[in-house]
């Protein structure tokens, strides 16, 4: 299974049978500019493709959704003859500002990133990543343990300022809190200035309960918080076309930059976001504000020297880091991650309830396309119309760029899942008719319930494979940690092993490739009893051959089994 699926006993991140953190060689860089560790990448097994092989299973929700749709005439009907509450109560919620109801959802948000923390107290692979390098920056910090020079620097520079305020995971993953709550709290901002205040607030909610950000909210990931930034990317893009006096092109940059050094990976995002607003406004429109393009582009690239000068450092082209990045990519041949979308599309998206929303979305960014070229042929389509029809070019662009060029996660493509939910929960009010508070009350209520449920599967579901591994991996690492000496783990956990010795670490493949560590390090080569990218006895002895060993054997405490470590120290 994937990890982000409900029933994922593997690692955090894609990474579970994924190449070395610590990167390999760049595609098309000479290997004296690449960096010294090259990656191990082993094929993922056939049987993990949950997609193809073993797919979520869809709630009766969706598969009742067409029928409803068919049947809406008498849904509607059904809705008007339900007893509404009395006039008193009804006027004291119509007198709840819409901002109190969605300070209440940011208030349900924190609470469920508290609680998920309980289940999953340890930090995770990918994490892990971005913390070893976040401490490392820290005075007198351990080495970057997994760290590639294809990651972007962002969200270790956040986690930098959180451990100086307190040295711990709890730090990290606040800091993950705060971005997720930003995140939220634009989508409310924006969503209320395309549709109502109120719709806004339930289409928060509805990002909330999905089960792809549930599953990432309580972790120390760059995911959410990048999405935050390219929604006000788009929002700005809109606000231009719909303000003839706007200078709103003049405040991309800002969002533009701090969402690319957040996350490399929003290249994919905002080239569809580019290519979606040429196709719904019109070239001609973009350049009759050549201008302000112009002095936004300018700046833009100018934030971007200092990517393009290290890139040239480490790979020997301006491109090679957002190039190196990609090919991280574990699909297995073009199309993997498009076809993995289109496999748990809308449901481990955005969950049993958001799923509706979004397949209504995805109905309605169609009709607004369609409406779109009809209305150009007739005359000059309205700013509405070229909103939506926006809204749902980037959202499908989006999943084709990213499903071609990668993998397939659910959190590379949350910014489609909020902008379908959006057109998702428009459409519904418009479809409804006089009968639309009923039914965005109804879906609210039953949101707040699928918020609950969502939380559940989560937690006892995909958290505790993660969680199960860890037990293995976190007493090993506490066990062999940092003494004051140069420390080194080789092992197939090395961020994680890394984070919670405090010592250097790395893969057995990206151990011959580097040759002796330095003079006087101890090295502990860890090895599990089920644990994976690891070698067999004869590949041990020859590792050690000819250095003192001391071996230590732990005992079982999660799901890899027995531990077995063989420390050396290398000779001065």
């Amino acid at each position: 299974m994937r990890p982000d699926s409900p029933t994922d006993h593997g690692d955090h991140g894609r990474r579970r049978h994924g190449p070395d953190t610590r990167a390999g060689t760049p595609p098309g860089i000479p290997l004296g500019l690449a960096h010294r560790r090259r990656p191990h990448r082993p094929r993922r097994p056939p049987a993990t493709r949950p997609g193809l092989r073993r797919p979520a299973p869809r709630p009766a929700a969706l598969a009742a959704a067409p029928l409803l749709w068919r049947g809406r005439t008498g849904l509607l009907a059904a809705l008007a003859a339900l007893p509404g509450p009395p006039p008193r109560l009804r006027a004291r919620l119509a007198a709840i500002p819409p901002a109190a109801l969605a300070a209440g959802v940011l208030g349900l948000a924190a609470l469920l990133w508290a609680a998920l923390q309980d289940h999953e107290p340890w930090i995770g692979h990918e994490e892990s990543v971005y913390a070893n390098k976040a401490r490392s920056w820290t005075e007198g910090g351990p080495p970057a343990a997994g760290w590639g020079e294809y990651r972007p620097p962002g969200l270790p520079l956040l986690g930098t300022l959180a451990l100086r305020l307190h040295a711990d995971v709890g730090a990290l993953r606040a800091v993950t809190l705060l971005l997720a709550l930003a995140m939220l709290t634009v989508t409310y901002l924006v969503a209320a200035r395309w549709t109502t205040p109120r719709r806004a607030v339930l289409t928060v909610l509805l990002v909330l309960c999905g089960l792809g950000f549930l599953r990432r909210l309580p972790e120390f990931l760059n995911d959410i918080g990048s999405t935050g930034l390219l929604l006000v990317v788009v929002y700005l893009l809109t606000r231009a076309q719909e303000h003839p006096g706007s200078r709103a092109l003049l405040a991309l940059p800002p969002f533009v930059l701090a969402a690319f050094y957040l996350r490399y990976g929003v290249a994919g995002n905002l080239a569809a976001i580019v290519l979606a607003a040429l196709l719904a406004y019109g070239a001609r429109a973009w350049l009759a504000r050549g201008r302000q393009l112009a002095v936004a582009g300018a700046v833009i690239l100018a934030g971007l020297v200092p990517h393009f000068v290290h890139a040239i450092q480490v790979t020997g082209s301006p491109l090679g880091l957002v190039f190196w990045a990609t090919s991280q990519a574990e699909r297995q041949f073009v199309g993997d991650g498009l076809l993995y979308y289109l496999a748990i599309f809308p449901y481990r998206l955005a969950g049993d309830l958001g799923g509706v929303v979004m397949a209504a979305g995805v109905v309605a960014a169609y009709a607004a396309v369609r409406r779109l070229r009809r209305l150009r042929r007739a005359g000059e389509p309205g700013p509405e119309t070229r909103r939506w029809a926006f809204l749902g070019l980037t959202s499908v662009l989006v999943f084709v760029l990213l499903g071609v060029a990668t993998d397939g996660e659910p959190r590379f493509v949350y910014l489609p899942v909020v902008l379908l939910t959006v057109l998702g929960v428009q459409a519904l009010a418009r479809a409804a008719g006089e009968q639309r508070r009923r039914l965005l009350a109804g879906i609210g209520a039953l949101a707040l319930l699928t918020t609950a449920g969502t939380a559940q599967t989560v937690a006892h579901g995909a958290m505790p494979g993660p969680t199960g591994q860890a037990r293995s991996t976190v007493p090993v690492a506490r066990a062999l940690a940092a003494d004051g000496t140069p420390c080194l783990l080789v092992t197939g956990y090395e961020p994680e092993s890394g984070w919670y010795s405090g010592c250097d670490a790395m893969t057995y493949r990206q151990y011959r490739a580097a040759g002796p560590p330095a003079p006087g390090t101890r090295v502990s080569f860890v090895r599990y009893e089920r644990g994976r990218h690891q070698p067999g006895d004869p590949g041990l002895a020859k590792l050690t051959r000819g250095m003192e060993r001391t071996v230590l054997r732990l005992p079982a405490t999660g799901v890899l089994g027995e531990a077995h470590v063989v420390t050396v120290r290398v000779p001065d």
